[in-house]
């Protein structure tokens, strides 16, 4: 992010806004605790929580995301200090600790909230003023869910965030998969990646060219199966999608305001107070090429403001 420069224009002049690293990193901590979920899509739990006498340690902050997996949020404090090693023993102890991190989620958030819980991929935050090169290539090579998050501070009028790299780790297991809640098909026993399968050619296809057109928005876009959707995330979701094989058509959540849009019958629909799977305001239904091609502006539109 060292070429990126933000100007204030006044009356027609340019002040360029002089960018840093936040003078205190546990200042950095707050902001980011207090606004956890528009910066991130993820609810917060807990600050410097302690992992124990055994283990000695605090992990800086604890929080739950839009798909109902665990985060660990580290924040660098030194130079030489290895957040992603850290991180990493703190993982491994919340899956050592489900009890304990589930018990947090239902005093926080509640009961619903706590049988949701996705432990097939907890994920792992490392926020810094700079990363090198070795700590890019190193979460490369570790088969866990880390994202390494570059900021700069302007002024202190305006926080800048680059997802610098993130692993991309499929989940296809049911192990530890959420209980669902909140909707009349959540009785089914089937997942989206069983309805994929089964959908006829038509539908396998629209979906491929839709998935090849999410991904491709960026290296920052990682892609999660979970039981009812498969969620398609920068920072936060940008997409969230079901397949309905019995009515050959692609549902499709997005992160857009409905009343920007003159919305059409069939084709989009507001959502906001109508219960669904995934996160997104604006509901798209997809059943043909043609509907998919005035999809893909919308949803490369949500994945900017994401």
């Amino acid at each position: 992010m060292s070429d990126l420069k933000l100007f204030r224009l006044s009356g027609g002049e340019a002040t360029e806004l002089v960018s840093a690293s936040v003078a205190l990193e546990k200042s950095l901590q707050t902001v980011v605790e207090r606004n956890m979920e528009p910066l991130f899509g993820v609810r917060f739990l807990a600050s410097e929580y302690s992992t124990g006498v055994k283990h000695g340690g605090r992990i800086d902050s604890l929080g739950i995301d839009e798909n109902s997996s665990p985060v660990i949020f580290e924040y660098k404090r030194a130079v030489n200090e290895n957040v992603i090693n850290q991180g990493l023993f703190y993982l491994d102890w919340l899956l050592d600790h489900r009890a304990e991190f589930q018990l947090l989620v239902m005093k926080r958030l509640g009961a619903d909230e706590a049988d949701s819980i996705d432990w097939r991929n907890p994920r792992l935050i490392c926020v810094a003023s700079g990363f090198t090169r070795y700590d890019e290539h190193a979460v490369q090579q570790i088969n866990r869910s880390i994202e390494l998050v570059r900021y700069r501070d302007f002024g202190g009028e305006l926080l800048a965030l680059e997802l610098m790299t993130s692993t991309k780790v499929e989940v296809t297991s049911p192990e530890g998969a959420p209980t669902p809640k909140g909707s009349v098909s959540a009785t089914s026993s089937k997942t989206v990646t069983e309805y994929l399968a089964q959908s006829p050619a038509e539908l396998q296809d629209l979906y491929a060219e839709l998935d090849a057109y999410c991904e491709g928005l960026g290296d920052d876009v990682t892609k999660k199966a979970l039981k009812f959707y498969f969620a398609f995330r920068r920072l936060k979701n940008f997409a969230c999608v079901e397949v309905h094989p019995q009515t050959r058509t692609l549902l499709v959540y997005l992160k857009v305001d409905p009343d920007s849009l003159d919305l059409e019958d069939g084709f989009s629909r507001d959502v906001r107070n109508i219960g669904h799977f995934g996160t997104g305001d604006l509901e798209l239904r997809i059943q043909t090429p043609e509907q998919l091609a005035k999809a893909l502006p919308l949803i490369q539109k949500s994945y900017e403001a994401s």
